[in-house]
């Protein structure tokens, strides 16, 4: 057997002269003692990292028509890098240093322009190796530049159909690790508890006067929040039901309906973060109890609704949560039944200034918003 297919976790063999090891046949080795004690020093500053941090806030909305039912954002914004991939790129980054897919000097490498990769150029050069993100040339610099902050390097492709081939060639070539967040979103979280987002919405929600929400609303990119949801609420044995939304533009909602893994799109989701244009294997439909679709140009009439609220920003896809769960709320209230409704502010609409935020922007790429605007104003005052 060649050093190559050796487990990583046993050798990892690097042209590097400055680590400390053993040389065979002219490569330069780590020991298992030095790769084991790299590893476990990786998983400490990622735990230490996370105890440092206090959890994300469950702020209620208030909304004085929602008579006898409460409804929540968590917000998942305030987390060190902005967003609810935070908590991804955390796992993604434990689930591959405890099954030996991390040594020392791995390049790690991930298919996103997105929120996750701005999470897991952060976790990469806290534990110090290099992470290179694959984007389309068309990514707004906005995200380039907070990814460069972090270390985190940018291999470009011409469309985002090519960011998965272009992703495992490159990390072939590095002799990297390719964290493929559409794969392993659904297992690198502890679905059980440890302070997963399901475990802290039901403990934060205790003192509430509906204390068991009656539905939790969360929109899917890679599927693995609404799996870690519908599998705790499962394990829980709580009666709430979980409602997953999706944009225009993504298949997930058809799958569901029709029951058909293999459907395929041939364009990209204009909500940023959520909509893909196939089924992500991380996307588990048994634990959803009911979809529906969100026009875009609702998901964006909502967030700027949600600004005269509360005087804050969140990107679209906060809109697509929020859109889901007014709707909800709204039928609740025509039934003349109460409860407490959750869903997820998923990061800051800073990030989106020059999209979702100019008007010229959304008129090009969204359409005309005015007649949500209305729905909401008529509806909610």
């Amino acid at each position: 057997m060649n050093f190559d297919e050796m487990h990583p976790f046993i050798f990892t063999c690097r042209l590097y002269s400055d680590i400390q090891g053993y040389e065979h046949d002219n490569v330069y080795c780590l020991s298992e003692v030095d790769m084991s004690r790299w590893v476990r020093e990786a998983i400490q500053k990622i735990e230490a990292d996370y105890n440092r941090s206090a959890d994300t806030h469950l702020f209620k909305l208030n909304i004085p028509q929602l008579s006898g039912i409460d409804l929540y954002l968590k917000d998942e914004s305030t987390h060190p890098t902005g967003s609810l991939k935070h908590r991804l790129a955390r796992s993604l980054f434990l689930y591959a240093l405890c099954n030996g897919k991390i040594v020392e000097h791995t390049p790690i490498i991930e298919a996103s322009s997105g929120s996750t990769a701005v999470s897991e150029a952060y976790f990469a050069q806290m534990i110090g190796v290099p992470f290179i993100a694959v984007m389309p040339k068309s990514t707004a610099q906005s995200k380039i530049r907070q990814i460069k902050l972090y270390g985190g390097q940018c291999h470009y492709v011409d469309s985002a159909p090519q960011m998965h081939d272009a992703a495992v060639q490159l990390a072939r070539e590095k002799n990297g690790y390719f964290m493929d967040q559409f794969t392993f979103a659904e297992r690198a979280t502890d679905w059980r508890g440890n302070n997963n987002i399901a475990e802290s919405i039901f403990k934060q929600m205790e003192k509430e006067r509906y204390p068991e929400p009656s539905t939790i609303v969360m929109s899917a990119g890679t599927g693995g929040t609404s799996a870690t949801l519908g599998r705790y609420i499962l394990y829980k044995g709580y009666d709430t039901s979980l409602v997953v939304v999706d944009p225009e533009n993504s298949v997930f909602y058809d799958s569901f309906m029709q029951k058909n893994t293999t459907l395929q799109a041939s364009c990209s989701s204009r909500i940023e973060g959520i909509g893909r244009p196939k089924v992500e294997l991380s996307f588990q439909p048994d634990v959803i109890t009911e979809m529906m679709k969100v026009e875009d140009a609702a998901s964006v009439a909502t967030i700027h609704w949600l600004e005269k609220r509360i005087g804050r920003k969140a990107g679209a896809s906060t809109g697509t949560n929020l859109w889901g769960a007014l709707k909800i709320a709204e039928k609740m209230v025509q039934q003349k039944q109460t409860g407490s409704i959750v869903t997820l502010m998923c990061d800051s609409g800073d990030r989106y200034l020059d999209t979702y935020y100019d008007k010229g922007w959304v008129e090009k790429h969204i359409g005309d918003v005015a007649p949500y605007q209305s729905q909401l104003d008529n509806w909610l005052g």
